[in-house]
């Protein structure tokens, strides 16, 4: 018989909110029951800091919480409590291939979002995502030796997928390279994901890893199913996703995490 869960860890983007990046009232009601009933709930996400702002206040989250893809762990307040960067190097790399490619590319460093090209794809959404503005600049490099997280931004999904396999096997154990979203890869620091986030969470809180959830819908997610007692995927996942997932919900537009917290998490209590 599994034991109780006492932590519920979920992604953000594709699964907590909707795709108009909104939270639902179903959605908002499962995070209260999880803290009515002594749950830790927290989040786990490829947007850094500042995106995760938002979620504080409409949530109450008092946990800390993992922010590009877990390599950058922040309290409630976003004071940075562990950092790590992703080596010059390979960031240089990274940015290199982009541009051979011919895909835009954004820099988070120094708490801040650079890019090149304000009106590339994508970036009017990422401005409702953050609730922020990026920083415009002529040249990526001087970010590059404090790079968080590189992204290559695209509308052609399947060339961003291929460019992942590809960069990944480039890059090997130099950095870490997953798509959060069909349209955007990101190249977070190496040894970091959002696994080693759950279980650095959960060694914070004193709880072991059966008794942790997880609810992801992306390739990013795959590692942090497989260091919780509990993996969920939504709907609108990719097979591969549901198929590393122990449990699989609704998608996210139709409340797929609260139907997923009710049934799977909730119900045991």
């Amino acid at each position: 018989m599994r034991k109780p869960i006492a932590l519920v860890v979920t992604d953000v983007d594709g699964t907590l909110v909707t795709t108009d990046k909104s939270l639902t009232p179903a959605t908002r009601a499962a995070v209260r029951r999880l803290g009515e009933a002594g749950i830790g709930f927290t989040v786990a996400s490829s947007r850094p800091p500042v995106g995760l702002k938002e979620l504080v206040s409409a949530l109450d989250l008092r946990l800390p919480m993992g922010a590009f893809n877990g390599s950058t762990v922040c309290g409630p307040d976003l004071t940075t409590l562990s950092e790590v960067l992703i080596p010059e190097a390979a960031a240089r790399e990274a940015l290199a291939r982009f541009d051979t490619e011919g895909i835009d590319a954004w820099v988070f460093a120094r708490g801040g979002w650079h890019l090149r090209d304000p009106s590339a794809p994508y970036t009017d959404l990422e401005r409702r995502t953050l609730q922020a503005e990026p920083d415009v600049v002529a040249d990526l490099t001087p970010f590059l030796s404090e790079a968080a997280k590189i992204v290559g931004v695209s509308r052609d999904h399947a060339r961003l997928a291929a460019l992942e396999a590809s960069l990944a096997a480039d890059l090997g154990d130099r950095a870490a390279v997953h798509r959060s979203q069909a349209y955007y890869l990101d190249v977070t620091p190496p040894g970091t994901d959002k696994g080693g986030f759950v279980r650095d969470i959960g060694c914070r809180l004193g709880i072991p890893p059966e008794r942790i959830a997880t609810l992801g819908d992306a390739g990013n997610d795959v590692a942090m199913f497989r260091a919780s007692g509990l993996s969920i995927a939504m709907g609108n996942a990719e097979a591969a996703v549901k198929e590393a997932a122990g449990a699989v919900t609704a998608d996210n537009d139709s409340d797929g995490f609260a139907e997923a917290i009710e049934r799977f998490v909730l119900a045991a209590v």
